[in-house]
C-alpha cells in the first residue's frame, strides 16, 4: 500500500493527472522504515536464547496521514488527487493495529528512529530519485 500511494504521489507531481484511488483510508498502522527493521533482525539473531520480539515504532497512525505526508512530500495537496473508493474497501480488514516495541528496547536496546513521517518522505525521496536518472 505504501508504495502505491507513494508511486503514484511520485508520477501526480510530474504531472500524470491521474487520481489515486484507495479503499479505506482510516485503517490505522504503525508505519515503519524496513532498513530499521533489519537491524533489529540482525540484534535478534545476536541473541543467546531465541526470543519473540515486536519489531515496531508504537507509533499508530492512520493511512490518511501517510498518503498526506507523502503528497506533503512533493508539495501537493492530497485531497486534490485522492478519491476514496468503497470496491477497494477489504471487508475483513483490521482497523486498528497497535504495536508495543518496549521489549526490544529493553533487551536489544533497539528503538526506531523513524516515525511515520519520515517514512514517507524517505520513500518519496528514493521513488523521485529513479524519476531524476
Amino acid at each position: 500500500m505504501k508504495r502505491k500511494i507513494v508511486n503514484a504521489a511520485c508520477r501526480i507531481s510530474k504531472g500524470s493527472g491521474e487520481v489515486l484511488e484507495l479503499g479505506n483510508i482510516e485503517v490505522e498502522r504503525d508505519w515503519g522504515w524496513a532498513p530499521e527493521y533489519i537491524e533489529a533482525m540482525w540484534l535478534m539473531l545476536q541473541q543467546e536464547n531465541p526470543e519473540d520480539f515486536v519489531i515496531a515504532t508504537g507509533e499508530t497512525n492512520k493511512l490518511a496521514y501517510f498518503v498526506r505526508e507523502a503528497f506533503v512530500a512533493v508539495d501537493l495537496n492530497w485531497h486534490d488527487h485522492v478519491r476514496t473508493t468503497e470496491t477497494l474497501f477489504r471487508p475483513t480488514d483490521i482497523l486498528t493495529v497497535k504495536a508495543d516495541p518496549g521489549k526490544a528496547l529493553r533487551k536489544l536496546g533497539w528503538k526506531a528512529r523513524y516515525k511515520m513521517k519520515d517514512v514517507a518522505r524517505k520513500m518519496v525521496e528514493e521513488e523521485m530519485s529513479v524519476f531524476e536518472n
